[in-house]
């Protein structure tokens, strides 16, 4: 994808997540720290702490995946497998079950819900312990097929938003 029309997309996208219920619901959200392939969600951050929600972002420990709170952008640092998360110092680990939304990213998703991560599982099993989430993910339109192969385990997400179109999965 030419870098224009990436940033077009992650522009829609952005503008359709913050006029969306869900972000306007949520007391707290969580979301990835994304790096330069993903969607970019550094507005969706921004404008989260500037409307005074509590942000929170993956934390990889071992096999395991917590979300902690993000104070402000100034306490981010790079994590296990490289990704984004909150300089340990700061880390303050929250109840998976007081999250309200939770942005997931993929690789790929169809519109049941069912996604494509990266092969660690991280999502699969923090998801459930997200009991009073909505799961969303924000995804460009050549990311969504027609079927995933789905396992037992692999939790879906109950909405998929591109710049073009909608999916409610539940």
């Amino acid at each position: 994808m030419q870098s224009d029309d990436k940033k077009f997309f992650d522009d829609e996208l952005t503008k359709k997540f913050l006029d969306s219920s869900s972000y306007r619901r949520a007391k707290i959200l969580m979301a990835y720290l994304s790096t330069a392939e993903e969607v970019q969600l550094h507005e969706i951050i921004s404008a989260a702490l500037n409307d005074k929600k509590i942000l929170a972002v993956p934390l990889i420990d071992g096999r395991e995946m917590h979300a902690v709170i993000l104070p402000n952008l100034d306490a981010v640092e790079v994590g296990t497998y490289g990704i984004f998360t909150v300089k340990s110092d700061v880390a303050k680990i929250i109840d998976a079950g007081k999250i309200n939304c939770v942005i997931v990213p993929g690789v790929a998703f169809d519109a049941e819900g069912c996604r494509l991560g990266r092969g660690a599982a991280f999502y699969d099993k923090f998801l459930p312990r997200a009991v009073h989430a909505e799961k969303i993910a924000l995804a460009y339109d050549c990311q969504i097929v027609e079927k995933i192969p789905a396992e037992p385990h692999d939790f879906k997400v109950d909405a998929v938003i591109t710049p073009t179109k909608n999916f409610s999965c539940v």
